[in-house]
């Protein structure tokens, strides 16, 4: 639960009321959107759930997609995540993090250049390098350190937005009325609507990492399920909460206009000690988050190694720490090279939006293939619903994805390339190893 809590709290509750409220301008429809896109990442938890309480191994959707599609979307699903997703993923958590302390004094240096030249380098990316590889490092040493690590810190932040929340509405400079504010200049319209329920889904995104440790998880066939579903409840509840909390002190055009409304709410009520006390939130929030996302994504291609899909040296597991410590090493310095690029870096990131979506619809259908195929396979957990709830959740990843494709077309046809780049590199490898179906 604290991989799934952790991972997905990261800096999006800190900043999307602020792209919300622009697009629908009102309350209420800030709400709305909020408990869609927590009901559909739900949707999309449970059905999860069921595939890994009946296949709880390393690997989580690749080992899926494997099963009901074969090898070779599995493979172009572990190629996707690999070479851009989860990197993307690491190097923006980290290079957010130094943006984020920037705001205190002590950390201005962070904007300043540290080596100069045609291809100069800031000290933000150094330091976002730096922390990378401390993380990576903490993961190296093994499960236990890395999972005690998100046990503990996962409940401090909990703690910690809870105090946020708690100053907010003890204020006496917030009103109710706040609630019933609207933004006349709003997008508005279901397009508005859209842009703040994907918005919702990028704040929820990373419930599916857990399934990627899978194969480390104890009694995976009843903690899976709770962890999933569990966890996520927890999340929509801070959600909803510091939500809640902004918007009692901040009127709907105060949100719309700030780029960080929980330090701006913060500051109101206590002023620029407040404002600091939400950004080390935000900061140890992003901390948190970057260890879940270098723990789950070192398990992709561990896992396609071990099944002779990639190169053999991603199978090994540490002699003494049992951690898959060449497959994060890889994931570490591929994480440096686009923070040492970091404008292109913030291109792939966009990229891969698209990609993790289709592959989060194609990894929901196989749920009704493994009830075909395999009705005599154990299943400890069963979605509830199915096949409705399954199917809602596959059909409103369509959706995102046509939205996704339609708002970034050009970026969309680069992501989808960048996919099927893994066509060539997948039959080189299916023969140099001979890997079985």
């Amino acid at each position: 639960m604290a991989i799934v809590v952790g991972t997905i709290i990261g800096s999006g509750i800190f900043l999307v009321p602020t792209e919300m409220m622009q697009a629908v301008g009102s309350s209420g429809l800030v709400y709305l959107a909020w408990i869609v896109g927590g009901l559909l990442s739900l949707f999309g938890a449970m059905t999860y759930a069921e595939l890994g309480s009946m296949m709880p191994y390393a690997g989580g959707e690749y080992v899926y997609l494997r099963g009901a599609y074969g090898d070779r979307t599995g493979f172009l699903y572990m190629w996707t995540w690999f070479a851009v997703a989860k990197p993307a993923s690491i190097a923006s958590v980290t290079s957010g993090l130094a943006r984020t302390l920037g705001i205190f004094a002590a950390f201005h240096w962070l904007d300043t250049q540290a080596i100069g030249g045609p291809l100069p380098v800031m000290w933000s990316q150094i330091f976002a390098i730096t922390i990378t590889w401390l993380i990576t490092g903490l993961n190296y040493l093994g499960i236990k350190k890395a999972g005690d690590f998100q046990v503990v810190f996962t409940a401090l932040k909990a703690v910690l937005i809870l105090v946020v929340v708690g100053f907010c509405f003890s204020s006496a400079l917030g009103s109710w009325g706040n609630f019933s504010t609207h933004l006349t200049h709003a997008t508005g319209g279901i397009n508005g609507f859209m842009i703040a329920l994907i918005a919702t889904l990028w704040a929820y995104d990373g419930w599916n990492d857990l399934t990627m440790v899978a194969g480390e998880v104890r009694q995976p066939e009843r903690n899976l399920p709770f962890a999933l579903i569990g966890g996520l409840f927890v999340v929509g509840a801070l959600f909803m909460a510091t939500n809640a909390a902004i918007q009692y002190i901040l009127p709907a055009a105060e949100i719309a206009a700030s780029p960080r409304p929980a330090v701006t709410a913060l500051s109101v009520v206590a002023g620029s000690a407040g404002a600091a006390f939400v950004a080390a939130c935000m900061a140890l929030s992003i901390f948190v988050t970057l260890n879940g996302t270098v723990m789950s994504g070192a398990r992709i291609p561990f896992a396609a190694a071990r099944d002779r899909l990639f190169f053999p040296s991603f199978a090994t597991i540490h002699p003494r720490f049992k951690s898959p410590s060449v497959s994060l090493v890889i994931q570490g310095i591929l994480s440096s090279v686009l923070l040492l690029a970091l404008g292109r870096f913030q291109q792939l990131f966009e990229l891969a939006v698209f990609s993790e979506w289709l592959f989060y619809m194609l990894t929901a259908t196989t749920v009704f293939i493994y009830r075909r195929r395999h009705p005599e396979m154990a299943r400890p957990y069963k979605v509830w619903g199915y096949p409705v709830l399954p199917a809602v959740f596959v059909l409103s990843a369509a959706v995102v994805l046509y939205s996704s494709f339609v708002g970034n077309l050009q970026g969309s046809l680069i992501g989808t390339g960048l996919i099927l780049l893994g066509l060539p590199l997948y039959e080189w490898i299916s023969r140099r190893y001979r890997a079985t179906t």
